[in-house]
């Protein structure tokens, strides 16, 4: 027998149930989604890296052996002071540097295409434990039943305060609260414009962006999406699964059919 979801109006009244997609009952691998993460993380990464010719511009040569001197290439300057020193080798002024960043350096984690899906698929699967999501450390009324499916009227909403009424009907202000409140980032990142970690509440998926994007926006850690458009990075922010997400109906069915 195919578990039935309630779908809810934008007052939070139960209108119907539907069947509940078999991507829901995929087995939890948080080892694949943590992987996938990393593939969308690192994916953004822009390669750096310093001239291979830093610090190598020069006729400098060394002395070699026999004048009671170290063996470094030597600035040629014709008997002046300059002619003391040292190019070219790290550890000089103007010398190359040792191990400098490198722009072929493999920053990005690759996964396999299916392992990819099987990501997404496992990470889907989990917004629909309660033990994972408040373990999370997401915050909604203990009457919720997960997945909350909205119905499609929740694609045509236009307003910041019509969004805002629809989380506190359905029941997970409290999450949009708790991301309200910022904290001070520890080490140095603060001095380099990242003073402030900011957390992730709500993620809205819906089928197709009508209004929905410009009213869900501005409320703290908000994200909203197209099913189409979903990944690793989206359902499990910081490779932790069990975001707290809101469906709309035509998503979620659609979510069956893709996966």
């Amino acid at each position: 027998m195919e578990k039935k979801v309630k779908v809810l109006d934008l007052e939070g009244k139960v209108v119907k149930e539907i069947d509940m997609p078999p991507v829901f009952s995929t087995p939890y691998r948080p080892d694949i989604i943590k992987r996938a993460f990393l593939s969308c993380l690192t994916g953004r990464i822009q390669p750096k890296g310093t001239d291979p010719m830093a610090g190598k511009r020069t006729t400098a040569e060394s002395w070699h052996a026999g004048r009671a001197v170290s063996r470094v290439p030597r600035v040629k300057g014709g008997g002046t002071p300059r002619a003391q020193q040292g190019a070219f080798v790290p550890g000089t002024v103007g010398g190359r540097i040792a191990f400098p960043p490198r722009v072929d350096k493999k920053i990005k984690e690759k996964i396999n295409k299916k392992e990819r899906i099987l990501a997404i698929k496992s990470a889907i699967a989990a917004t629909s434990k309660k033990e994972i999501v408040i373990n999370r450390g997401h915050k909604f009324q203990d009457s919720i039943e997960l997945p909350i499916v909205i119905t499609n009227e929740i694609e045509n909403l236009k307003k910041t305060r019509d969004v805002k009424e629809l989380f506190m009907n359905v029941g997970v202000w409290d999450d949009i609260i708790r991301a309200s409140k910022r904290k001070i980032r520890a080490g140095k990142g603060k001095f380099r414009g990242r003073k402030y970690k900011k957390k992730k509440s709500v993620l809205i998926v819906v089928n197709e962006n009508k209004g929905i994007y410009l009213a869900a926006r501005n409320h703290p850690g908000v994200d909203i999406c197209t099913i189409d458009k979903i990944n690793a990075e989206l359902l499990a922010p910081g490779g932790h699964p069990g975001r707290l997400i809101i469906w709309s109906e035509n998503a979620i069915k659609k979510a069956g059919e893709i996966f």
